[in-house]
């Protein structure tokens, strides 16, 4: 018999399970939005939506409860902070499931998983705009790594002539010492 059996085991252990839900919560709550299996969808929305109702009241006990269940002190200030005051007016239903359809690997049901608030243009406006700045920083920088590289590049040959011009400078000391000391030899044995 099945009775009364509330939650799917996604045939994982239970610590294996509660260590899933609690990284998919806390990953729901940094991105607000995230994509994996409906059946996981299912049951990470279950807590998801349990600790939203909580951190409506900003306590003392409601910030230690809800710190059990998720270790990142960012992400739980956000829950309270952020996420919470949005959903004040809400009764439940604070997340949605959008289908995406199967995963090619395994066929297995893959949605989207985010906060009924979630503004996805909004968050791509965010991502165009850094890209911008990165962008805009990324030609400054090439120019600067031209100039140095340029640089370099005349320092390079200007350090190749001053080596150049000591090897010289060496060879002929060398050749001059060997000439003087075989010219010193020949005197001393007309000497002898």
């Amino acid at each position: 018999m099945n009775h009364r059996n509330g939650f799917n085991p996604l045939s994982r252990t239970t610590a294996h399970r509660r260590a899933m839900t609690r990284n998919m919560v806390t990953s729901l709550f940094r991105y607000e939005r995230i994509t994996t299996t409906k059946s996981k969808a299912l049951e990470v929305r279950k807590s998801a939506e349990k600790l939203i109702t909580r951190a409506k009241v900003d306590s003392v006990h409601n910030r230690r409860e809800v710190a059990k269940f998720i270790s990142d002190e960012k992400i739980l200030n956000k829950l309270f902070t952020e996420i919470s005051p949005r959903m004040l007016e809400r009764k439940g239903g604070y997340t949605r499931v959008l289908k995406l359809g199967y995963r090619q690997g395994d066929a297995a049901d893959v949605v989207i998983l985010e906060l009924v608030d979630f503004d996805l243009e909004a968050k791509n406006k965010e991502a165009s705009d850094k890209d911008s700045e990165s962008k805009k920083a990324a030609p400054k920088a090439a120019k600067k790594e031209s100039k140095a590289s340029s640089k370099t590049s005349k320092e390079v040959k200007a350090d190749k002539e001053v080596k150049a011009e000591k090897e010289e400078k060496s060879t002929k000391e060398t050749k001059a010492k060997k000439t003087s000391s075989k010219k010193e030899e020949a005197k001393e044995a007309e000497k002898n």
